[in-house]
């Protein structure tokens, strides 16, 4: 089979581009060298909505933003994917960090975001009470929020199976061919695909896979941001995004409610030698505990439930890489994607889509696509009443399978069956919270793993955590 488009990688950019195309009558195709969908940037980063006063005003970034935030709540609340419009403080410790926030609130009004003001810092502690005496002014951003990264990709790229995309994991592209307009990926594994248009979303990996066609004319910078994840008892300390002064590195260390009550710090900002240079070190976790205090007096960092690293895709350049090749007919690069990536992505892929148009690529309407997707959490949405009913039916709803988090078995299995299917621990994880608590896991991975040997047909040796040869056990007792 020739596809009409092949994507490679499945991130927040390549699901919601998939997504995208389904809105037409095409053959598409996702790529994904890994074990499942958002295992990259798209699975360890803050899920801020950014407002849109950062980018600078004239590049695709700020264009992207101030048109992507409404879009992405719209989008969001369409895949019955957990976002909130919380709004955020742009906090400012001395008089020239001041400076700087009126010039943000500047570029901001340049890029036409809306429901922005520069506030005293007496005022921003009334609106946040928990936030440090030290800070002197902020910037008030009522449009931006906070979204599930990781669920909203799993939801992009399920929406866009559900109406006809298909889904190849572990195809980790190892060389590209064309010839007489067709495209040609062969995978590590000796796997292939064919498509008349190929579409360049590898994150990290996106300069490789240009280089694959002999068009890298951009290099991937990977920028390393550690963080740390506290308790629900943390959650309350503020209830907005609290950032700093960005400086050239980054927009800085944050303390964000997330959309599932825990509070989240970070991240640090360092050039790392590879996407794959995801290890949390003492200095910077350190940085971000001494940072966020300094925001946000009395958090108990004794709250920590687990710290991760997240790789950001940057390049020199600053601004977003969408546009097609000019030496390869038929190569769209999605490149660069770095802050505020996540914010942009319903945008992203409506520009990407576009420049597929001006290309060649024939879009006919799809009468039936639909754009919403089944709510994964409808049950435990449910009142009290309703689920005893529902459990009437479906007992394995009422078989708790994470105490933590409340997770059952019922749920479980669902997200399983579910496009796009997991195979392993973490996606289970990223789909329910299952092992997502305070004990990340300790008591519920065996019963997990359980669920997953019968659903997939495999025997509990070959379940795994996160895809590879991260193997939970390594064989029967007695064998």
């Amino acid at each position: 089979m020739v596809y009409d488009a092949v994507i490679i990688g499945a991130g927040v950019t390549g699901g919601m581009l998939a997504r995208e195309l389904m809105k037409y009558r095409l053959a598409v195709c996702i790529c994904e060298k890994e074990n499942d969908v958002a295992c990259g940037a798209s699975k360890a980063n803050s899920g801020i909505v950014h407002g849109g006063y950062d980018p600078v005003p004239g590049t695709l970034k700020a264009r992207l933003n101030a048109a992507g935030v409404e879009k992405l709540f719209e989008t969001a609340k369409l895949l019955h994917v957990p976002v909130k419009r919380c709004g955020s403080l742009v906090c400012a410790f001395s008089e020239a960090e001041a400076t700087r926030i009126n010039e943000l609130y500047e570029r901001g009004l340049k890029n036409g975001i809306s429901g922005i003001s520069v506030i005293t810092g007496a005022e921003a502690r009334k609106a946040e009470p928990n936030l440090s005496p030290e800070v002197c002014a902020a910037l008030s951003v009522e449009n931006s929020g906070i979204v599930c990264p990781y669920e909203l990709t799993i939801a992009a790229v399920g929406n866009a199976m559900d109406n006809g995309a298909e889904l190849k994991l572990n195809f980790e592209a190892e060389k590209i061919t064309e010839k007489g307009g067709v495209f040609t990926v062969i995978s590590k594994n000796g796997e292939s695909v064919k498509a008349r248009y190929l579409i360049n979303c590898a994150g990290g990996y996106s300069d490789k896979i240009a280089e694959l066609l002999d068009d890298k004319f951009f290099e991937i910078i990977p920028r390393a941001g550690e963080y740390m994840l506290l308790d629900k008892t943390e959650g309350s300390r503020v209830s907005r995004t609290i950032f700093r002064v960005p400086t050239k590195e980054g927009k800085g260390v944050l303390v964000s409610p997330t959309v599932d009550g825990n509070l989240l710090t970070g991240p640090t900002s360092a050039a790392v030698a590879s996407a794959e240079s995801r290890e949390t070190t003492p200095e910077g976790l350190d940085t971000v505990a001494r940072l966020a205090s300094n925001s946000v007096p009395g958090i108990d960092f004794r709250g920590v439930i687990t710290s991760f690293t997240g790789v950001r895709a940057s390049e020199k350049g600053g601004d977003f890489i969408i546009e097609p090749s000019k030496r390869v007919k038929g190569l769209l690069h999605v490149a660069a994607i770095d802050s505020p990536g996540l914010t942009c992505c319903v945008a992203i892929a409506e520009y990407a889509a576009e420049q597929l148009k001006n290309m060649g690529l024939r879009m006919e309407k799809n009468p039936e696509f639909n754009p919403r997707r089944e709510n994964p959490h409808a049950f435990r949405e449910m009142t009290d009443s309703a689920k005893n009913e529902y459990i009437k039916i479906h007992p394995e709803y009422g078989r708790i399978v994470c105490r933590c988090e409340t997770v059952s078995e019922g749920e479980i299995r669902d997200a399983v069956r579910r496009n796009p299917k997991t195979f392993d621990i973490d996606g289970i994880k990223r789909r329910t919270r299952a092992g997502m608590g305070r004990c990340q896991g300790g008591f519920c991975a065996p019963y997990v793993m359980k669920i997953l040997s019968e659903e997939n047909g495999i025997p509990m040796e070959k379940v795994t955590k996160n895809g590879g040869n991260s193997y939970m056990v390594s064989e029967r007792e007695g064998e």
